[in-house]
């Protein structure tokens, strides 16, 4: 590929850099906000692209000016041989960062591998910290061994490790300060994330959501006034904050009250091969498709430069529109 083209820009000159790579639809838990509780199915298997396909993929967005690919589900360590997968993507050249987000189910078994694949940025989804209220919202009742996942991550030296939790009014906005108080004890960063309406089949209901406003005044009437951090590469759109005295930090994710789209980054590939270029929008692009009829390098790279040219400007176009965003969050990665 020839040099000086290593920009992946769209119409509005935003730079994308991040691709989130869902390599299953498939997951082992039913978490309420993220799949369909009925009147679902699985991809079959060979509707989901493979991994030489996802090489491919990964290689020809990196020569172009990609750095930073997330692995995601479904749960992505459902996927057989998914350590093998990450191997082969930390020997791209230019991909500066490999990262996995992971429900946790699976984290003890598979960290040694993950650590000794290279991946070493690793978001673990945790909702609650009281087991009964955990297995409410995810469908089964495995918070001890998430929890065992974790501390296994800890233990192997993984960092930045990322606790994602999504917070919903009367199902477990009362756990916010615990969940805030494990950056005290932990060096890791709590990250609150807004309930968003994504899914046609999903439990969403404007009376469950909590602004990041309100979660950071709860946490900071329990812990003190948070000092802000300077804005990391990692951040994402993440605000970062840190308490006095704590190992680790807390985050706040605002997607509908602190719109980021002026600064989005990020493309997602979904299990099946469909490039969808924002969260909130159903429109997406077949890369399957386009993959399957042969395209060699060049031409997959000019086929993600026309493609990207499609991403909306944000949030404010579309609610002229109305949001669209049937897909499940685990089908689509997140």
């Amino acid at each position: 590929m020839k040099k000086g083209k290593n920009i992946l820009v769209d119409r509005y000159g935003r730079r994308l850099t991040y691709l989130r790579l869902s390599v299953t639809d498939r997951c082992n838990l039913r978490c309420q906000y993220c799949m369909p509780q009925i009147n679902f199915s699985w991809l079959p298997h060979d509707s989901i692209l493979t991994y030489e396909e996802i090489l491919k993929i990964c290689r020809t967005l990196t020569a172009i000016g990609v750095t930073k690919v997330r692995l995601t589900g479904g749960e992505p360590l459902v996927r057989r041989d998914l350590i093998s997968l990450a191997e082969k993507l930390t020997e791209i050249d230019g991909l500066e960062e490999i990262c996995i987000t992971t429900n946790g189910v699976l984290l003890e078994e598979y960290a040694d591998g993950l650590f000794k694949a290279g991946i070493r940025h690793i978001n673990i989804s945790l909702d609650s910290m009281n087991p009964e209220r955990f297995a409410y919202i995810t469908g089964f009742d495995l918070f001890e061994q998430v929890w065992r996942g974790i501390e296994k991550a800890l233990e192997k030296g993984f960092s930045p490790i990322k606790i994602n939790s999504v917070i919903m009014k009367g199902i477990n906005d009362n756990e916010i300060t615990a969940l805030a108080g494990l950056s005290l004890k932990y060096p890791v960063q709590v990250r609150f994330i807004e309930f968003m309406p994504v899914g046609h089949d999903i439990f969403w209901n404007p009376a469950r959501f909590v602004s990041c406003d309100k979660i950071r005044n709860q946490v900071e009437d329990a812990f003190g006034k948070l000092r802000p951090l300077p804005k990391s590469q990692s951040a994402g759109p993440a605000s970062e904050y840190v308490m006095d005295n704590a190992l680790g930090s807390v985050g706040f994710i605002g997607a509908l009250s602190h719109r980021f789209c002026e600064s989005c980054n990020r493309l997602r590939l979904t299990a099946e091969g469909r490039l969808r270029l924002c969260l909130f929008s159903d429109k997406e692009v077949d890369v399957k498709k386009a993959l399957r009829q042969g395209l060699d390098t060049e031409e997959l790279a000019l086929f993600f430069r026309q493609a990207v040219l499609k991403k909306p400007k944000g949030l404010e176009f579309l609610d002229k529109e109305k949001l669209s965003c049937t897909r499940s969050m685990s089908s689509i990665g997140g």
